[in-house]
């Protein structure tokens, strides 16, 4: 019997690979495609992305799955945002002057802080494991990518620009760099996305994404 399906968006841009095998060791039977309507036909869709935002949401545009990607969030199907990918379902980033996103969480990119609160430097890129926590103004740790993980439980991140969205309710989990908090899971209904790379988190990132699958 195969496994839950879903596809993967191919824009040209994305760690495809190590995505598509981790999704498929969860058991998933996964389609990487850039069709519209295999995108569309799809019970749930993941978007990845590495690199930078401007060459990405070009990419995505050039191919017409922009609005692929809106029409799968209006349609209700679970849509997943991985790294960049997370970044993209936002209003606007930062990165290299201002570039418009998908608008499907509302929020911008900014840059990492480069300083603890109290004037530390921090290195940037911000790089490796930290644990997932409760973000301050959200009432619990819920949500589908959260039903095998318990706060405290770490994750593998590769970033040098984080989500910040302008509703708290949509920062799912949270992280700490430094003192410094930063967006690890967004979510706005069907649409969500993971700063870190579940892919690359073990266990627990493989956990993420069968919280993912098993939803819709």
């Amino acid at each position: 019997m195969s496994g839950p399906e879903v596809a993967v968006m191919d824009y040209g841009v994305g760690n495809l690979l190590s995505v598509r095998r981790a999704l498929e060791h969860c058991g998933a039977s996964v389609k990487v495609t850039a069709d519209r309507d295999a995108l569309m036909s799809a019970p749930r869709v993941v978007l990845p992305g590495v690199g930078a935002f401007a060459n990405a949401m070009a990419e995505l545009r050039n191919r017409g799955l922009d609005t692929v990607a809106k029409q799968v969030a209006a349609s209700g199907v679970p849509l997943l945002g991985i790294c960049l990918g997370m970044q993209m379902l936002l209003d606007e980033s930062e990165e290299f002057g201002v570039t418009a996103g998908l608008g499907l969480i509302p929020g911008r990119v900014v840059p990492v802080p480069a300083t603890t609160a109290a004037g530390d430097g921090q290195k940037i890129p911000h790089i490796g494991w930290n644990a997932l926590v409760l973000p301050e103004r959200r009432a619990g740790w819920d949500g589908a990518l959260l039903r095998h993980v318990r706060p405290g439980e770490a994750v593998y991140f590769v970033h040098s620009f984080m989500a910040d969205p302008c509703d708290p309710e949509h920062r799912v989990a949270d992280c700490l760099y430094g003192d410094q908090r930063i967006s690890a899971i967004i979510g706005r209904g069907n649409v969500s996305g993971c700063q870190f790379h579940p892919e690359k988190s073990g266990d627990v990132g493989l956990r993420i994404l069968r919280g993912f699958l098993e939803d819709g």
